[in-house]
């Protein structure tokens, strides 16, 4: 079985030059961001089409293919044999990267056998990059889950010098003495999850605080135990979650898939037929 964490540094290069091609466009707002709309709706920018074709040239490098939001797609009977893939989101919150409000990421996963075990998600605006693989995948008898700035990432050489260079999020503890704390979509809150924060708050002896984080920073706040909970009842793809629940996982928190009545099942599974995820319930890792 092809060994893992050494590509983990490619996939780390690619999201650091996908970032790279995302600021520029985003610090020229007078540029023409030929922002179209996809068949759902959701907005396509030049910085999204520039970050794919950063990725893909990037990841060309490893033994595994590319499943990229902005790609082509292969059929579900092609993909069902490939051991291991990528799955990306070059742009993910392309409406918070509209908005100017700097709540967006590239999103690089690996998945081998439907689980996510290893992604980089990075932050441009905040040239902050977070990275982890489980311990089955490092190959060296832990999981690594890290949160560095985007400078020290790219003066990095190895994997080694960028866990040297990093937080280890598996050492970081929730505040002491902080109430509970939900985290919900900035752009996606609905009815159904002002629903469940009601019922949560009120399940809960001490308080419980909402807050709001756009794209797949949600998964960072759980996995700094900066948030505690992330519920999700709205629609997403496998690339908006992918990377976040790779580097959730590797922190010791889950994601779990969440049923109609509210219970949370087994864990999130990728390259699936149908690449819509279901409802779900991510959750910082314990104490």
């Amino acid at each position: 079985m092809e060994a893992i964490a050494p590509h983990l540094m490619t996939a780390v290069r690619a999201a650091l030059r996908a970032g790279q091609e995302i600021m520029t466009v985003y610090t020229h707002p007078e540029t023409d961001w030929e922002v179209e709309r996809k068949a759902d709706n959701s907005p396509l920018t030049v910085a999204d089409r520039r970050a794919h074709a950063a990725i893909a040239a990037a990841l060309e490098a490893t033994p595994w293919p590319v499943l990229s939001e902005e790609g082509a797609h292969a059929a579900y009977e092609e993909r069902a044999a490939w051991p291991a893939l990528w799955i990306v989101d070059p742009l993910d919150g392309t409406k918070e990267f509209l908005k100017h409000n700097g709540e967006f990421t590239v999103n690089i996963a690996l998945v081998r056998a439907g689980a996510p075990v290893a992604g980089v998600l990075y932050v441009p605006a905040r040239d902050v990059l977070y990275a982890g693989c489980t311990a089955d995948a490092a190959g060296a008898g832990r999981a690594l889950a890290l949160r560095l700035a985007g400078d020290a990432a790219r003066r990095a050489g190895s994997l080694e010098a960028l866990a040297a260079a990093a937080d280890d999020l598996t050492r970081l503890r929730r505040e002491p003495g902080r109430p509970g704390r939900v985290v919900a979509s900035r752009s996606h809150m609905d009815a159904a999850t002002q629903d469940w924060v009601a019922r949560y708050r009120a399940a809960q002896s001490a308080g419980v605080e909402l807050c709001s984080a756009g794209s797949s920073l949600k998964f960072c706040l759980l996995a700094t135990r900066e948030a505690d909970v992330y519920p999700r009842l709205a629609p997403t793809m496998e690339w908006d979650t992918a990377a976040g629940d790779a580097i959730l996982r590797a922190a010791g928190g889950t994601t779990l898939r969440m049923e109609a009545d509210g219970t949370a099942t087994g864990p999130l599974v990728y390259n699936k037929p149908d690449l819509h995820n279901p409802f779900f319930l991510a959750a910082a890792p314990a104490d």
